[in-house]
């Protein structure tokens, strides 16, 4: 089976176990997340507005006490751009039914919160399939020190995943179990 292949079968895996999380979990990571983010209080944080069964990180956003913004899609294989978000504005459906500011600032994060299908034990990530993550870590981390924390159930660790290598790893994993953290 083909690399191409593998991915698609292993996050085909992934969003079955993840869905199975999302529906029998009682508790979510967002105490780990905030403790996690603690250091960086002051800092930008990049996030996501939570689509189906991802992780929700609105609390962690809302509690954060520096700037905070979600990515906008500008095209395919591009990387992402942030627009400052805060909890009481307006927001419109971007790409891919993501939702964005109706009026967008845009902004560079420090950190950023990266939602998964899956993760691994040493910090790699298995996305969506768009590529946008990864190069928007590969872009930022080329100009200047980004920290990244994956968001994830514990059921959507996997032993192995099939990696690439523009496939950029995690500086954090957090999940209602467990933080993990990685040296870089």
């Amino acid at each position: 089976m083909d690399l191409a292949a593998r991915k698609s079968q292993a996050r085909k895996d992934a969003f079955a176990r993840r869905k199975l999380a999302f529906d029998a979990v009682n508790s979510t990571p967002v105490t780990r997340l905030t403790e996690v983010l603690a250091p960086y209080r002051k800092k930008t944080l990049a996030a996501y507005v939570p689509m189906r069964t991802e992780i929700s990180p609105l609390a962690a956003m809302e509690a954060h006490s520096g700037q905070v913004c979600v990515p906008v899609i500008q095209s395919a294989g591009t990387a992402l751009k942030f627009a400052l978000w805060t909890a009481d504005m307006a927001m419109v459906e971007g790409a891919f039914g993501a939702r964005i500011p109706q009026n967008i600032t845009y902004v560079t994060p420090d950190v950023l919160i990266v939602p998964l299908v899956a993760f691994d034990d040493a910090g790699n990530r298995l996305g969506y399939g768009g590529g946008f993550y990864d190069r928007t870590l590969q872009d930022l981390r080329r100009s200047r020190h980004v920290v990244a924390i994956g968001l994830a159930f514990e059921a959507q660790h996997a032993d192995e995943l099939p990696l690439e290598a523009t496939d950029q790893p995690l500086d954090f994993i957090v999940t209602e179990a467990k933080t993990r953290t990685f040296s870089r």
